[in-house]
């Protein structure tokens, strides 16, 4: 798995508002999924809402919206983790979503000055989207890894800010 040597990003995220951005396809693996970001948040002291969308392609419009300032009529969250899952299939239909997913939330976190965690599975089979779900004897757990990242650039920003 390619899991391994990843680091620790714990983090004391207490006073931060995160929004998880999450697809609603392969619900057992969105379950592990948002498991994992939701046990990772509490841990860190962060307070978050889940929000859920049809599928991955709405991540990145939604994670804008969360991150856009409540005087803008946004969310006014400080981070997003933004979770889905894509199962390639006999069509290219899995290369342009993975693509625009991809851009999308880059260019959300870019535009907004805001992190984004990346939790989106692009897997080859629905096995291997099991695997990195979190769930029970899976052996990754790519929920908890995108709200880690969230919060340690959340806390990297802080960080730059009072310096």
């Amino acid at each position: 798995m390619s899991g391994a040597g990843a680091p620790d990003l714990a983090v004391d995220a207490t006073g931060l508002r995160v929004a998880i951005v999450a697809g609603s396809w392969h619900e057992q693996v969105m379950s592990g999924l948002v498991a994992g970001a939701e046990a990772t948040l509490s841990a860190a002291g962060a307070s978050f809402e889940l929000i859920r969308v049809a599928g991955a392609f709405e991540l990145p419009l939604i994670a804008q919206a969360a991150l856009r300032p409540a005087s803008q009529g946004g969310g006014g969250f400080d981070a997003v983790v933004g979770l889905g899952v894509i199962i390639r299939g006999g069509t290219p239909h899995f290369e342009f979503v993975a693509n625009s997913v991809t851009d999308g939330l880059t260019r959300v976190q870019l535009d907004s000055g805001k992190p984004v965690g990346f939790g989106v599975l692009t897997t080859d089979s629905e096995q291997q989207a099991i695997d990195r779900s979190g769930l029970p004897g899976s052996p990754e757990s790519k929920g908890q890894e995108a709200a880690e990242a969230a919060l340690h650039s959340a806390a990297a920003l802080r960080a730059i800010a009072s310096a």
